[in-house]
């Protein structure tokens, strides 16, 4: 296959990605989420917050895109250029472990859904649940490996297919108003105090980046595009269209059903919402629309890891293996490691207590590192004006803008998600890092210059410190 053959994806094809990956298991459980923590009120700061700190990366992702055509496959070569091999190994890797979480987070979700129906699958991680899922993985698994262009096919039309319900429920729910309702949910309860709003907030945060996740789905596959372009208007408008519909989601609910009733919903809450405005057939019809969503979710985001693992080989920063393609072009030694992983989570899960909040946390735990180096190179190119030399310095200005906000914003979230996620992000570091000593190796290269040994031994320390958390029960699975 010839490099110009490769590049056939337009800019509807990536739009379509970065809205098949973001779409998934999130949206349909937004109502309860919010409706737990808090009203509309704090539900727009919520968005307001996490809206602005995402576009801002969308916007980095935008511009290296355009700036760094070069870096093909953006989320872990822009920390590689920017801060060296074992930041770009941490970047690509944090991605692509944090990938494979939020695919065991889609099948946990999927027999939870079914567990309302079939007893036996429970809260989506019990030993059936995770027979089926397995099932499920490996039948998925052969499928791509016939081919990364047919299975991206098939993303594009489950994408369309999976928006219906959540575009119907929008619309019934537009329908069914009542202003009244809406205005006394409005405050979310409490004393109305700037703390009590700001500590409901807190409470969405992580749940905001977990929907967030996929953003850079249409700078991973940048290799295929016809053109380098269209990288970053696929990323910004995907990720325009996304924002809206989790906005009207989140808000819609409290304007048909008092907030302590949507709380109470079991997820997927979507359902239960609609089911409350047209009857059992309103949950039936969100219910099917979850399970598409998060088979498409997974289809997209299987295609990701795979693809981060491989280019990740191409620059060197895991073992040459990871690049070998088979006939169809798949790089089926990639996705092979990939969906092992996701089947070791989760046989895992039947171990963990909350199964699905500790996935989705630990997700986006994961994914905020790879998001931090992204922003944190834009912030080094505007800020040494690198590629800036014949634009005007407004542009530069602005684009600073983005990366230091979208910078911030991660940090913020990185911290926020407490030290706990941290330390257990360290405990899948540590050995990951094997990957990239066994690729220096490979290379005759120096594995760590002094600055990393000592991110390395930092990584160690928490790794261990993690670990001994997990067995003195300090830190709960």
């Amino acid at each position: 296959m010839t490099a110009e053959s490769e590049r056939n994806l337009t800019r509807t094809t990536m739009m379509g990605m970065v809205v098949g990956s973001m779409v998934g298991a999130g949206i349909f459980s937004l109502p309860a989420t919010f409706g737990n923590a808090t009203g509309p009120f704090g539900a727009l700061i919520a968005w307001a917050i996490a809206g602005t700190g995402m576009l801002m990366l969308a916007f980095v992702f935008q511009f290296l895109a355009v700036r760094k055509p070069d870096l093909d496959a953006g989320i872990f070569t822009y920390a590689k250029e920017g801060f060296g091999n074992y930041l770009g190994f941490i970047a690509a890797f944090g991605f692509w472990a944090g990938s494979c979480l939020g695919n065991t987070t889609y099948f946990i979700l999927i027999k939870s859904t079914l567990g309302a129906v079939v007893p036996a699958f429970g809260e989506g991680n019990t030993l059936p649940a995770v027979a089926v899922s397995s099932v499920i993985l490996w039948s998925m698994h052969f499928m791509i490996l016939r081919g990364v262009k047919q299975a991206a096919a098939i993303n594009k039309i489950v994408t369309v297919a999976k928006l219906v319900p959540i575009i119907t429920f929008v619309i019934i729910l537009i329908f069914a108003f009542k202003r009244d309702l809406f205005t006394a949910n409005f405050w979310g309860g409490g004393d109305y105090s700037f703390g009590d709003v700001m500590g409901q907030v807190r409470r969405t945060m992580l749940v905001t980046v977990f929907v967030f996740i996929g953003v850079e789905g249409a700078s991973v596959f940048s290799r295929y595009a016809k053109n380098r372009a269209d990288v970053g208007w696929a990323t910004v408008m995907g990720f325009l269209g996304v924002l809206c519909l989790m906005v009207l989601v989140t808000l819609l609910p409290y304007a048909v059903m008092p907030r302590e009733e949507i709380a109470a919903l079991r997820q997927p809450s979507m359902a239960g919402v609609l089911q409350h405005v047209v009857g059992t057939w309103g949950a039936v019809f969100v219910s099917a629309g979850l399970i598409i969503s998060v088979l498409g979710a997974y289809l997209a985001w299987t295609l990701l890891c795979a693809e981060a693992l491989f280019t990740a080989s191409k620059y060197e920063l895991v073992p040459k293996v990871f690049g070998r393609e088979n006939k169809n072009g798949v790089p089926h030694v990639a996705l092979w490691l990939t969906n092992g992983l996701v089947q070791l989570f989760l046989i895992l899960t039947i171990f963990a207590q909350y199964a699905f909040d500790l996935t989705l946390e630990l997700t986006s735990a994961m994914t905020l590192i790879p998001y931090l180096l992204v922003a944190a190179f834009g912030l080094k190119l505007t800020g040494t004006n690198e590629t800036y030399e014949s634009d005007p310095r407004r542009l530069r200005n602005r684009e600073l803008l983005f990366a230091l906000v979208a910078t911030i914003y991660a940090i913020f979230m990185i911290i926020a998600g407490g030290l706990g996620h941290v330390l257990l992000a360290c405990i899948l570091f540590a050995p990951g890092t094997l990957l990239f000593i066994f690729a220096r190796r490979e290379l005759r290269l120096t594995t760590f210059k002094p600055a990393e040994w000592i991110l390395f031994a930092a990584i160690l320390l928490g790794a261990i410190i993690g670990i001994y958390a997990l067995a003195s029960g300090a830190i709960t699975l």
